[in-house]
């Protein structure tokens, strides 16, 4: 009878490892354009939800994309940035947690970007709102990032050329501050290839920074989200100038797409596994064909070939079980 008890309780314990070690996609069942950073052992999810920004932390790669965290940051009513707040970002500059962010007066044509800075060094504390960041021309802007290279920082974002919603482009600016743009902004990259140019108006947009040793590359996605052929593209820094806009090399096809059953992959974020040792790509879809805006976030280990260049494969599919992020250091 001992013995019997001892071998069902090691098969119990052996299939709670198991559980534990594994996980499947979708990791949550709602939200978009998922941002996650990590910083020294913590990882933390930037979202907005109820026309605010909030953040979740967790020393769990799987369980930070949850919207369960802390409001950190609501709009006044009645201002230029008090609707539609979209695709927040969380980054640590010069010692300070600045969030990016695109919001408007409840007209999308009047979308810009906007930033906060932390008020202390808790990333679920307060922020104080230091207005808006654009460049001279000040057009239409979303999902702005930050690209650090070279002791100098520079703002990618996806905006219109003029002032009409023809076609979303890639435009980059050299900062003075991490809450103010000097200079020009430059072009990047235009929708041009068949697999970008899905959905009218034409979409480049949700620039994300990658980087392997020397090697800088943004990953963006193509086509609109609301068609069912979202999908990730890729830049490649050519030079030492990110201003020169011949300096970045755009893929001829997309590197990340969707499948059969897995719809419209995009806007995805970069980080790594909590020993390091692996990169991960999390990302949102959409539930089902025709869905739309109804998404889900997924996640995803990736592979670099020899050259140094990102491998993301395609979405695994739902419900299959994965390893969860390595741990051991």
């Amino acid at each position: 009878m001992f013995k019997r008890i001892t071998i069902i309780n090691l098969f119990i314990l052996l299939n709670c490892f198991a559980a534990d070690s594994l996980f499947t996609n979708p990791v949550a069942v709602d939200g978009a354009d998922p941002w996650v950073i990590k910083h020294q052992e913590t990882y933390f999810y930037c979202y907005s939800k109820d026309n605010a920004i909030w953040i979740n932390k967790s020393d769990d790669l799987v369980k930070v994309v949850q919207m369960n965290g802390v409001k950190v940051w609501e709009p006044e009513t009645g201002k230029d940035y008090s609707k539609e707040i979209w695709a927040p970002e969380l980054h640590f500059i010069q010692d300070k947690w600045y969030i990016y962010f695109a919001a408007d007066d409840g007209n999308n044509e009047n979308h810009r970007m906007f930033v906060l800075e932390s008020l202390t060094e808790d990333t679920q504390g307060g922020y104080l709102f230091k207005g808006k960041i654009s460049d001279a021309s000040d057009k239409w802007a979303i999902d702005g990032t930050v690209l650090h290279y070279n002791s100098n920082l520079y703002f990618i974002w996806s905006g219109w050329e003029g002032d009409v919603n023809v076609q979303q482009n890639l435009y980059i600016a050299e900062m003075e501050n991490p809450w103010t743009i000097k200079g020009k902004r430059v072009k990047i990259s235009e929708p041009e290839y068949e697999w970008e140019m899905v959905g009218n108006p034409l979409i480049n947009e949700g620039p994300q920074v990658l980087r392997k040793d020397e090697k800088v590359y943004i990953i963006y996605s193509a086509s609109g989200s609301w068609t069912d052929n979202y999908c990730l593209g890729r830049l490649t820094l050519t030079s030492e100038d990110p201003l020169d806009n011949k300096a970045w090399n755009k893929h001829h096809s997309p590197v990340f797409s969707g499948t059969t059953s897995v719809i419209s992959p995009g806007h995805a974020s970069f980080t790594k596994s909590p020993d390091e040792s692996e990169d991960w790509i999390i990302y949102h879809t959409a539930k089902h064909k025709g869905a739309a805006w109804d998404r889900n976030i997924r996640m995803q280990k990736f592979s670099w070939t020899q050259d140094g260049i990102p491998c993301f494969g395609y979405p695994v599919e739902n419900n299959i079980p994965m390893a969860v992020p390595s741990k051991n250091k």
